[in-house]
């Protein structure tokens, strides 16, 4: 009887929980879930060009674009890329898509500079894909700004400058993310 109990309980919290996603883009006819995200040549192209800008600044870095899952979509490494940076550029876009998504910023710079990094004693640090650094662009739709992923650039010499790499190449085929 407790088990029917807290079946019934289980039960009416999906219900509950399950109407307050209705109005997600996520949401579908039926049984099938959708979630927008770029095109895997969209993702090649965005990570090409973040590693041509920084390459003609004389950067050697790493682009990983993910997309709404959180995986990796693309990734283009340089010529000279250190090894971290496969790790940290990965982490980076995560980072700017989880958390541009949850707190509605484009970038990890401003979610550095908005201190969403989370408690003093770096907690949030310790969660295995996120990184607070310079270098991540959250991926937005252009028409309504729904979150399609992020992209995160490492390997040149401040995470600043791998951020506008990203930057760079966000901003040359934003009108593509329809």
């Amino acid at each position: 009887m407790t088990h029917v109990m807290d079946m019934n309980r289980v039960m009416q919290h999906v219900i509950i929980t399950g109407g307050l996603f209705l109005s997600s883009p996520a949401c579908a006819q039926g049984h099938v879930v959708l979630m927008p995200k770029l095109d895997w040549t969209t993702a090649a192209h965005l990570a090409m060009e973040a590693v041509a800008a920084c390459a003609k600044q004389g950067y050697s870095v790493t682009a990983t674009v993910v997309d709404t899952t959180g995986h990796q979509q693309a990734v283009i490494k340089g010529d000279n890329v250190p090894l971290q940076s496969l790790s940290v550029s990965y982490r980076k876009a995560y980072t700017a898509y989880s958390y541009g998504l949850a707190f509605n910023m484009n970038t990890t710079s401003e979610l550095i500079a908005a201190k969403v990094t989370g408690p003093a004693n770096g907690a949030l640090n310790t969660i295995p894909e996120v990184l607070f650094v310079p270098g991540g662009v959250t991926l937005r739709r252009a028409s309504d700004q729904t979150v399609l992923g992020g992209i995160g650039v490492s390997g040149a010499p401040g995470g600043e400058k791998d951020e506008a790499c990203a930057q760079a190449a966000v901003t040359k085929f934003r009108g593509d993310f329809r």
